[in-house]
């Protein structure tokens, strides 16, 4: 997938925490620490894991940005 629209290469990587259900056909929401702060992203599940809907509280990992808002997340753990 990578960094296509070519911004801040550093939220690739970190963690975050699912304040709006993510999950096939939905635009959800997590929250990430970064830039001294906490912000909310708009986010989607990362295509081709089958990773299903990933409930509010779950930790997650950013795998891809795309600026300005968006970001492509996977579960940082199993269940």
């Amino acid at each position: 997938m990578g960094d296509r629209g070519g911004g801040d290469a550093g939220m690739v990587g970190l963690a975050g925490r699912v304040t709006g259900t993510v999950g096939p056909g939905l635009v959800g929401e997590v929250i990430v620490r970064i830039r001294g702060g906490a912000e909310h992203f708009l986010a989607h599940p990362v295509p081709g894991t089958g990773a299903g809907t990933l409930a509010p509280g779950t930790v997650v990992t950013v795998v891809e940005y795309l600026p300005p808002r968006t970001v492509y997340v996977m579960a940082a753990y199993d269940h």
